[in-house]
C-alpha cells in the first residue's frame, strides 16, 4: 500500500517513544552527574550507533555525513522534489537531562514509522538527522554538525583549541569524522522544502497557561564572551585594600554587570555567567588573574548589539579603576532567527485540527533550527517542561506530552508535502 498520509492516522505509538527515551538515556558518561553525553564521549559514540540502527529499522536510509551527522531518508514518491526534513540533537550538556534534543530525534523516527506502519508514502523525502554537538563545547562552538549542513561551518572553528591545546578538526579525525568533507558538504539553498524540529520547551511558559504545544515565533541570539582579567599578586595580609590590584574582585564586578544587563532587558533578554577562575587561588594571596565564561541572549537584534557594547564598555572601565586590565574574546555569535510565518501557520493549524491547545512563544535556547533557516522554511513545535527545567538532571516531560507533541509534528509535516504534491 502506498497511499497518501492522513495526519490524523499517525497517531505515535506513546509506550514505544517511552521505551525509546528510556534506552537512549543509559549511554551516559560513567561517574558524571545525570544523563552526562557530552560530544567526542565514547557514550556518545555508542549511542549514536544506537540512533543509526533504530532509524534503520524504521526503513530510513541511514549514513553518517562527514560532519558526523546521523541522516536518515524515507523516499517519497518524487526523490526531485525538494526534501522535508526534521530532527535535533542527541548530546547533552554536563550534569543534563534525558529530553533536551532527545526528544526530537526519536520523535522523528516514530513519525517515519508510523508512516511506514500505516501504508503512507509522502511525496517528498523525508529527511531525520540527529545533528552533531548541538551543546556548547570546550572549543566554544555549539551547532557543530548542523551548521556543516547549512555551509556555516568555517576552518576558523575546525582550528579552535580547548583547555588542554587540542584543535577542534583534530579531535573530528580522531572520531572518525571528515573536517575538511564536513566544510565542503553544505546544503543548496532551496533543498529544503521545510524544516520542522520538535523540542521540549526548556522554561515554564506552556506549563503556566496549560497549553501543551508551544508555536516558536523565533530563537534567540546568542552572544558568548570570556573576559580574562590581570591584576597583581600580592600578600593577603599586608597589602592594604586600597593598594590592591585584584583581578577575582574585577571579575567578581563583571560578573554583576552580566546580570545587570539581562536584568534591565526591555523584552525577552537574558545574560549569565556561568564560570569563574582564579589564580594563584591560595587564600593568602591576593588573585593576579582572574577569567570569567558570560553569555547575552535575547530575540531582539538592536537590544543584543547594545548590550554587547554596554558590557564590554563597562567590565572595561571597572576593571581599569581597580588597575586590573582586561582582553575580552567573543567566542560564538548567532543572530535571532524568525521562524517562517508560514511554518508557524500550519504548525498552529496541526494542533488545531488535533485538538491541542497552543500558544506562540519566543525560545530562549539555541536549535539547531537557526542554522537549517538558511536552507528553506524553519520551524519549530514546543511541549511542556515540567517546572520549565532543563540542563539539569531532574529534566523532565510527561509521555503525553511527547506523544502530542510527536503527533502535531506528523500532521504538520503531512500539510508541507501536500505543499510539493
Amino acid at each position: 500500500m502506498t497511499g497518501r498520509p492522513d495526519g490524523d492516522s499517525l497517531l505515535p505509538d506513546a509506550e514505544r517513544l517511552a521505551a525509546d527515551l528510556a534506552d537512549l538515556s543509559t549511554f551516559s558518561e560513567s561517574g558524571e552527574p545525570g544523563w552526562t553525553r557530552q560530544i567526542f564521549s565514547d557514550p556518545y559514540r555508542a549511542s549514536r550507533g544506537w540512533v543509526a540502527d533504530r532509524m534503520r529499522a524504521a526503513g530510513l536510509e541511514t549514513h553518517v555525513d562527514p560532519a558526523g551527522n546521523v541522516v536518515g531518508r524515507l523516499p517519497g514518491r518524487d526523490r526531485s522534489k525538494p526534501v522535508l526534513m526534521t530532527g535535533s540533537h542527541t548530546d547533552t550538556v554536563h550534569g543534563g537531562g534525558r529530553f533536551d534534543g532527545i526528544v526530537g530525534v526519536l520523535s522523528a523516527i516514530e513519525v517515519a514509522r508510523r508512516l511506514r506502519e500505516t501504508g503512507a508514502t509522502l511525496e517528498s523525502d523525508l529527511v531525520v538527522v540527529d545533528f552533531l554537538g548541538e551543546e556548547a563545547n570546550t572549543f566554544g562552538i555549539s551547532c557543530v554538525g548542523s551548521r556543516a549542513v547549512a555551509g556555516l561551518l568555517t576552518p576558523e572553528h575546525l582550528d579552535r583549541v580547548d583547555d588542554s591545546g587540542r584543535r577542534l578538526g583534530d579531535v573530528m579525525t580522531a572520531f572518525g569524522l571528515d573536517p575538511q568533507g564536513a566544510l565542503d558538504q553544505a546544503w543548496a539553498p532551496g533543498s529544503v522544502h521545510g524544516y520542522v524540529e520538535l523540542h521540549v520547551e526548556q522554561g515554564p511558559l506552556l506549563e503556566r497557561s496549560g497549553h501543551r504545544i508551544g508555536v516558536v515565533t523565533a530563537i534567540a541570539g546568542i552572544e558568548r564572551l570570556l573576559v580574562q582579567f590581570t591584576g597583581r599578586a600580592d600578600h593577603a595580609g599586608t597589602m592594604p585594600m586600597t593598594g590592591r590590584h585584584d583581578a577575582l574582585v574585577a571579575a567578581a564586578q563583571a560578573v554583576l554587570t552580566v546580570e545587570r544587563e539581562g536584568c534591565g532587558a526591555p523584552v525577552h533578554g537574558v545574560s549569565t555567567t556561568g564560570r569563574i577562575e582564579s589564580s594563584p587561588g591560595a587564600l593568602n594571596v591576593v588573585p593576579d588573574k582572574a577569567r570569567i565564561w558570560a553569555e547575552l541572549r535575547s530575540i531582539d537584534a538592536p537590544w543584543l548589539s547594545g548590550a554587547k557594547r554596554r558590557v564590554v564598555e563597562q567590565i572595561a572601565a571597572d576593571a581599569e579603576a581597580r588597575g586590573v586590565s582586561t582582553l575580552i574574546e567573543w567566542l560564538n555569535d548567532q543572530d535571532p532567527v524568525a521562524c517562517a510565518r508560514s511554518m508557524q501557520d500550519r504548525i498552529g493549524a496541526a494542533a488545531d485540527s488535533l485538538g491541542y491547545a497552543w500558544e506562540a512563544v519566543p525560545s530562549g535556547a539555541g536549535h539547531d533550527a537557526a542554522h537549517l533557516a538558511h536552507l528553506g522554511p524553519m520551524g519549530m513545535i514546543f511541549l511542556p517542561s515540567v517546572g520549565g527545567r532543563s540542563h539539569v538532571p531532574e529534566e523532565l516531560s510527561e509521555p503525553a506530552d511527547i506523544a502530542a507533541g510527536a503527533h502535531v509534528l506528523a500532521h504538520t509535516l503531512v500539510r508541507l508535502d501536500r505543499d510539493t504534491a
